[in-house]
């Protein structure tokens, strides 16, 4: 009886301790899902209910185990409305195998090596007076630039995209959602 007292004992505590770092964890709650910082970018945005497009294009483009990797990533993680915003049949075709390569790219052009919070793009955009140019991991160039307290992002093409939520942190890095795809050049 001693010995089942103390197993019993040593997972209470367990389970206790876990209990209590999930309750420390600071979260964000995006598309209905509380995204923890101790997870990744895929294993949280996999529970993103504004986020079913863009993990169907990941798992499509075959990144899925490069956004679980170390990085760090900056992702600028377009939601479903931005993606009902591109023509229609953008979507279906960009996930059709025989495309992977480009949507690989548009994907990729959504990446910014490193962990950039909003206050780290906020400051190059001071640095740059009143924009920042990152290099995506595609190899194309995002401009950042702020209107009042709000961040966006342009394009290449001059398309723009508003940071709905941002400092989204992950294990690997930070998710920044936005309400449009932007495009490399191509």
């Amino acid at each position: 009886m001693n010995k089942l007292f103390k197993v019993a004992i040593t997972a209470f505590a367990f389970l206790s301790a876990n209990l209590a770092f999930a309750q420390m964890e600071k979260t964000v709650e995006v598309g209905g899902a509380p995204m923890y910082p101790s997870k990744n970018i895929v294993e949280n945005a996999v529970n993103s209910e504004d986020h079913t497009t863009l993990v169907a294009a990941v798992k499509a483009a075959g990144l899925v185990e490069t956004l679980q990797g170390a990085g760090p990533f900056t992702v600028f993680a377009p939601e479903n409305s931005a993606f009902a915003k591109l023509p229609d049949g953008t979507v279906e075709t960009l996930l059709k195998p025989e495309n992977k390569g480009q949507l690989t790219a548009v994907l990729t052009y959504h990446v910014v090596a490193g962990k950039m919070g909003s206050k780290d793009i906020a400051d190059a955009i001071k640095k740059g007076n009143g924009k920042a140019v990152l290099t995506t991991v595609q190899g194309g160039k995002l401009t950042a630039w702020m209107k009042g307290k709000d961040l966006y992002i342009t394009d290449e093409n001059g398309g723009q995209s508003k940071v709905t939520i941002a400092d989204v942190w992950q294990s690997n890095g930070v998710i920044h959602s936005v309400d449009s795809v932007v495009l490399p050049k191509m």
